[in-house]
């Protein structure tokens, strides 16, 4: 189990990732460009007349992703290591539970930097485009949905629903994939689907009403 510790000493001790480690230079060019392309796609949405305002903007938004990728890569290798060469699989489970946790809260403190150096930059509603740029619009789409599949919501209901989703996309935006960031967004819609079946709503009837009235609108 000695060579677990030293894995989680390089990895968790030394500061092996984050933008205060990181060269000046980036380490891996191809995925910096791959991000930067990422990242002007979503600053070209926000109206920023300026180019030194759009270019510092658009890197802060790569470097949010290379940053990130960084922690989950790290991360990923690590356990794919511990597993690999530990015996005592109860020690491995606690291993990377720990490791999780660590790579967690290095996560939420990149959120927290990114969001106020981005607010250095840009307006409320700005931001609130890059996050959606990063979580390919499912918020504000799905809210819709919801509002639209039961008009009847209380004002009390679509706040839960708001809510639920926002914070689903405050996780998804740390996701180191599509896949992980759709997922996140899945464990809240579920939340929302238990509250409101609690509210009194039967889903499926309301979403085969909804399909319905989709399709009567198309035939107009």
């Amino acid at each position: 189990m000695r060579q677990i510790s030293i894995v989680i000493l390089f990895v968790f001790g030394f500061g092996a990732y984050g933008a205060t480690n990181l060269p000046q230079k980036h380490e891996d060019e191809a995925y910096w460009e791959v991000v930067s392309k990422r990242a002007e796609k979503i600053v070209e949405t926000l109206d920023i007349d300026v180019e030194e305002k759009f270019n510092r903007v658009r890197d802060r938004i790569a470097q949010q992703y290379y940053d990130l990728n960084g922690v989950h890569d790290q991360l990923d290798a690590t356990v794919k290591t511990l597993k690999e060469e530990a015996k005592d699989e109860e020690q491995v489970k606690e291993k990377i539970e720990e490791l999780t946790e660590k790579a967690d809260q290095k996560l939420d403190s990149l959120h927290n930097s990114y969001l106020k150096n981005l607010a250095k930059d840009l307006k409320p509603e700005q931001i609130e485009k890059v996050k959606d740029g990063m979580t390919y619009s499912v918020f504000p789409r799905t809210y819709q949905a919801f509002q639209e599949m039961i008009p009847q919501l209380t004002e009390d209901q679509k706040k839960f629903i708001y809510q639920a989703l926002y914070d689903a996309r405050e996780k998804a935006m740390d996701a180191g994939s599509s896949k992980a960031k759709h997922a996140w967004f899945g464990k809240y819609k579920g939340r929302i689907n238990n509250y409101l079946s609690k509210e009194g709503y039967d889903l499926n009837k309301e979403s085969k009403d909804w399909h319905k009235r989709m399709e009567d609108a198309k035939k107009k």
